[in-house]
């Protein structure tokens, strides 16, 4: 599909299929709260993981993160999404490593969540070289899950805009905000201006470092509390 020539935002639309988890950067592996919404940098990464099952060289591949970088990237959640709060039986390395007892049972709390309706995820591509949308438009068809592994996703179309309303999110820095009817504010990350594929492998011994290969943004969601009880919290838009 080519870009009208005035659009300033590539939109693309999916389904979830399973329950999304995505933890927050600073939850433990004992205490696992989820965003309601993928991070842009998942976003990003996740088309990286598309570029490859494409078939696209690793340097394309490389080169693809790097033009990333500068790419704004809002999410548009579905209208109503219910957090299911759970306690877990699990098997885990000891903090003092015994050959003789490699795993103990230890308790994790862990959150999913339930979305209804569609994502969109909208790619500032209007500042870009041309090319790099063109090439989302065929790399986002091949985005199976988000998140955690098994928060599968179907595709489902791409829109475009000229631009959003509150239903997507909004960096609190960005000065003009439309506030939503309901909506958090939580830190979301992105790439950082050093990332490259060579550090944020997950094959990489390099560790990424906050401000060079990551950063995080304080974002509003537009979504907020709307009920909750005992074992769930559900959130809506309005």
């Amino acid at each position: 599909m080519a870009a009208p020539t005035d659009a300033a935002w590539l939109v693309a639309r999916f389904l979830p299929c399973t329950l999304f988890a995505l933890k927050v950067s600073s939850a433990t592996s004992s205490v696992g709260r989820t965003l309601l919404v993928p991070t842009p940098y998942a976003i990003k990464m996740a088309l990286v993981e598309a570029a490859f099952t494409a078939g696209l060289s690793q340097s394309d591949c490389a080169a693809l993160l790097r033009a990333l970088i500068p790419v704004p990237v809002r999410i548009g959640p579905p209208a109503r999404a219910v957090v299911s709060h759970t306690f877990l039986k699990i098997r885990q390395e000891p903090k003092t490593p015994d050959p003789a007892h490699r795993y103990i049972s230890s308790v994790a709390y862990r959150e999913v969540v339930y979305h209804q309706g569609e994502w969109r995820w909208a790619f500032g591509v209007g500042d870009q070289p041309p090319e790099l949308a063109a090439r989302l438009v065929l790399l986002l068809p091949y985005v199976r899950s988000i998140g955690r592994r098994g928060s599968f996703v179907q595709f489902v179309g791409i829109e475009w805009r000229d631009e959003l309303d509150a239903g997507f999110t909004q960096p609190v820095e960005h000065g003009a905000l439309r506030m939503p009817l309901r909506g958090h504010i939580v830190p979301l990350d992105d790439l950082g201006p050093e990332a490259d594929l060579a550090t944020l492998s997950p094959y990489s011994p390099s560790r990424a470092v906050a401000g060079r290969h990551r950063v995080f943004v304080n974002t509003v969601v537009p979504l907020g509390v709307a009920n909750a009880g005992p074992g769930f919290t559900e959130y809506r838009s309005e």
